[in-house]
């Protein structure tokens, strides 16, 4: 019953997001403003709660899936991924962070683990100074997009990634991470897919009861993420870009660490 709850608030949201969609320099905006400006007796409070209500459907619906996490099951974790609408347009990353990632792009094949809607493949494969030659994405739900000639795409989830070891020279990840209960799995999934470089992408963000997104993982610094990233190689990079934390290791640098 609160599944269905929690979608049927998710369909609600899904109509305003189409008619709304908001680009991700202006969402960090709104972040900055609720998370570094609003102390947390205000962020946290019934008050607050109804008036992010009121601007965005889907704040219980994330509430009540964070209350829960600990005991989804698959399917309820699937199904809540496959109906909860796009808030952002086109894409979740920054125009900092689409080009940072298709300058540090290596090798002549790409994955993108939790694709989305395909834009940022898309991107690679037309502003990549590197040129791959092979470009996949992989999510819960395969997009379907006119766009998306010369991609493959294939259906999975980050913790069970349908590909060989060292499948792919580079492997990016972005705004995936902090939606995985088990980030630890999917991270080990992800090296171990990496032929030569892994690059993630994750919001720089505070916990809060209420927020706009599902979700379960929280990392406010770049010294919060690395934890998450354990082990971390000697040499790696992870620096903030704008509202978030640029993560990359290259293959040869984490057997050396």
């Amino acid at each position: 019953m609160q599944v269905q709850h929690a979608l049927h608030a998710q369909r609600h949201l899904g109509a305003a997001a189409k008619r709304c969609a908001l680009r991700r320099e202006a969402t960090n905006k709104i972040r900055f403003v609720i998370e570094d400006l609003l102390p947390p007796i205000v962020r946290d409070s019934g008050l607050f709660r109804l008036a992010a209500g009121l601007a965005f459907r889907g704040v219980d619906a994330a509430w009540d899936l964070r209350k829960r996490a600990p005991f989804l099951s698959e399917q309820e974790y699937s199904s809540f991924y496959r109906e909860w609408p796009r808030v952002h347009a086109e894409t979740d990353n920054s125009n900092l962070c689409l080009k940072r990632i298709a300058e540090e792009i290596v090798g002549r094949s790409v994955c993108d683990v939790g694709c989305g809607s395909g834009f940022l493949i898309r991107y690679l494969r037309d502003h990549s100074p590197a040129k791959a030659q092979r470009l996949v994405g992989v999510d819960i739900v395969i997009p379907h997009v006119a766009e998306n000639a010369g991609i493959e795409f294939f259906e999975g989830i980050a913790e069970k990634l349908p590909f060989a070891d060292r499948e792919f020279d580079t492997v990016v990840c972005t705004h995936v991470i902090e939606h995985i209960l088990d980030h630890r799995k999917a991270l080990a999934e992800l090296r171990r897919i990496t032929a030569k470089r892994l690059i993630v992408v994750v919001p720089r963000e505070r916990e809060g009861l209420y927020t706009f997104n599902p979700h379960f993982h929280f990392f406010p610094y770049t010294h919060s993420f690395l934890r998450a990233m354990i082990p971390v190689p000697q040499r790696h990079i992870c620096v903030p870009l704008g509202r978030d934390i640029y993560y990359r290791e290259d293959v040869g640098d984490r057997c050396a660490g």
